[in-house]
């Protein structure tokens, strides 16, 4: 009796699913036959009645007869939903290219991100990142920055409504928030985006990138002249190319002596070109010996230990490299901009 049921089954089933003309009428199939009152469901639970060797026979053909209904449901709701046109009436070159996939280009930022920690990766630097959201004691306090310093004023500092929180203005704080958990010898590079209430044009933005350098050592063990030898390495092999620095004097609050980091015009080699201002020095960056206020705010004795920092705007890295005259262009999502890269 069932396996007369199942085969008459299959056939009504088969017979009214090539019928089927929409969606709906198909979902009344599945459930007529296939859903949790449908007929051949109902055979399916009346199995447990039959003597088993029976009941595994009749089991086997009626699951593979539930296995065809709903393949030919599957296919028919494929063929409802795609339609395949006469394909007799088109004409199909086969021999013509197909079309490339349109590929994604890496921003000219994080290029030079990774360039700069590649480089100074291999110099035994480590790579460390700190919050963006930031304390007043980290991002001034403890960089020897006191209250009454300019660049607290808030045309510089980004503040948040608790009077105690701001948008880094620069990525020195993570120097402190990393010496306060590890004993030198030091030397981490610090990338990462920072915020600066300034007006945008084409050197200045809001938001840029900066990456900061910081190596401390024994007293007498890390010197200036390290510092000049670590950062020529750096330019020469970043820009591919001998390059040599200069150093001036300049003040920065949380080094002492502080130095403004000038290098010989990539450009035109030193010989004076439009680029450096016929100058054949282009400036880059700030740098210095770590203030002692600033090891003492850290946790260590300046009598013992010593060391260099430095920071540079990664924008202005970019800008140099590729030859852009425009900061705002690096946030501007023109898909113009970014493929050239």
């Amino acid at each position: 009796m069932v396996k007369i049921s199942l085969k008459t089954l299959k056939n009504q089933a088969q017979k009214e699913i090539e019928k089927v003309k929409d969606l709906k009428e198909l979902n009344e199939i599945f459930k007529k036959y296939l859903g949790k009152q449908g007929r051949l469901t109902q055979i399916l639970r009346s199995l447990k009645d039959l003597p088993e060797k029976e009941r595994k026979k009749e089991g086997r053909l009626a699951n593979q007869i539930k296995r065809e209904m709903d393949e030919a449901i599957n296919l028919k709701k494929s063929k409802i939903q795609y339609p395949i046109s006469n394909i007799q009436d088109e004409w199909l070159d086969i021999t013509a290219p197909g079309k490339k996939l349109a590929l994604g280009h890496l921003h000219p930022l994080t290029l030079v991100r990774r360039k700069i920690e590649e480089i100074f990766q291999n110099m035994g630097f480590s790579v460390v990142e700190g919050p963006e959201i930031e304390s007043e004691w980290y991002n001034f306090d403890a960089l020897n920055i006191p209250k009454d310093h300019p660049a607290r004023d808030m045309w510089d500092t980004l503040w948040l409504k608790d009077p105690k929180l701001l948008m880094r203005a620069h990525t020195s704080p993570v120097q402190i928030r990393y010496i306060e958990k590890n004993q030198p010898p030091i030397k981490i590079l610090v990338p990462g985006r920072v915020f600066r209430h300034e007006a945008t044009d084409a050197r200045h933005e809001i938001n840029f990138y900066q990456v900061e350098g910081l190596m401390i050592g024994d007293r007498g063990k890390v010197s200036a002249a390290n510092f000049k030898a670590v950062i020529e390495d750096f330019f020469s092999k970043f820009f591919g190319k001998k390059i040599t620095t200069r150093l001036r004097p300049g003040y920065f609050p949380f080094v002492e002596p502080g130095f403004e980091i000038d290098i010989s015009c990539f450009i035109c080699g030193g010989k004076g070109c439009p680029t450096c201002k016929n100058s054949g020095w282009i400036e880059t960056m700030g740098a210095g010996m770590v203030h002692p206020s600033v090891l003492k705010n850290s946790g260590l004795n300046p009598k013992f230990f010593q060391g260099f920092a430095f920071g540079m705007g990664m924008d202005r890295l970019a800008m140099m490299k590729y030859k852009i005259n425009d900061i705002r262009l690096f946030y501007s999502g023109d898909l113009r901009f970014l493929q050239q890269f």
